[in-house]
């Protein structure tokens, strides 16, 4: 496996630059320690907003709204964002960059819990061919049922941080004990994803881990 610090220095020299108002919320979210996509996931999504062309994303976790500000830059036109957070002081970051930016025509945010709006977006109907699930690493799993349900076929889960600063590959007794339950929870979210027998996944080990998740077409 190549990995190593000059080969993450040269590629992360070869990103492409930020559009100004992305780099100045990505510098504000730095400077005030709110959690971020980092540059490589940055390039990921933009090349399967290009190469997938949702037409309905769903994104779980908003925080101050910088991803989904990257992903509204380059999906094709008439694509629509729903995007979830119950942090308060979050959302009203989120709002802000939303207005500052123009994109409030394409954006929904939801504010609450994201089980509880999951279940109710279940409950309506609703389906999405885009997900990005970027929330508290220990509900993934308790969020994966409704999030498949949500999923078009030929639709794409892409998730976020599944790698945990690398403790996941770590044993359970290897991890501090305020962390075995986020531990426990991701690798089982892992396996779940790649032994599904209708998601074809793949784990790619940049940023912090993301899974990329298919689901697999009804020929029937």
């Amino acid at each position: 496996m190549i990995g190593n610090e000059r080969i993450a220095s040269y590629i992360f020299s070869l990103e492409q630059d930020l559009p100004e108002f992305l780099w100045t919320i990505e510098q504000e979210a730095l400077r005030t320690h709110v959690p971020i996509i980092k540059k490589p996931t940055q390039s990921l999504l933009r090349f399967l907003m290009h190469n997938n062309k949702p037409k309905r994303i769903l994104e779980v976790g908003c925080a101050v709204g910088f991803s989904s500000l990257l992903m509204s830059e380059y999906m094709p036109e008439g694509c629509t964002i729903t995007t979830i957070e119950r942090n308060e002081g979050r959302i009203e970051r989120a709002k802000a960059n939303f207005d500052g930016s123009g994109k409030e025509d394409v954006i929904t945010l939801l504010e609450g819990d994201a089980t509880d709006i999951l279940a109710e977006l279940v409950e309506k109907g609703e389906r999405f061919d885009f997900i990005f699930m970027d929330a508290a690493k220990g509900q993934y799993i308790n969020f994966l049922e409704n999030v498949f349900t949500l999923l078009e076929e030929g639709g794409l889960l892409v998730s976020d941080n599944v790698l945990q600063d690398g403790d996941v590959v770590e044993s359970r007794f290897g991890v501090t004990r305020r962390n075995r339950t986020i531990h426990s929870r991701m690798r089982e979210y892992l396996y779940t994803l790649t032994h599904h027998e209708s998601f074809d996944s793949v784990v790619l080990p940049i940023g912090d881990g993301v899974t990329l998740s298919y689901k697999v077409k009804n020929e029937n």
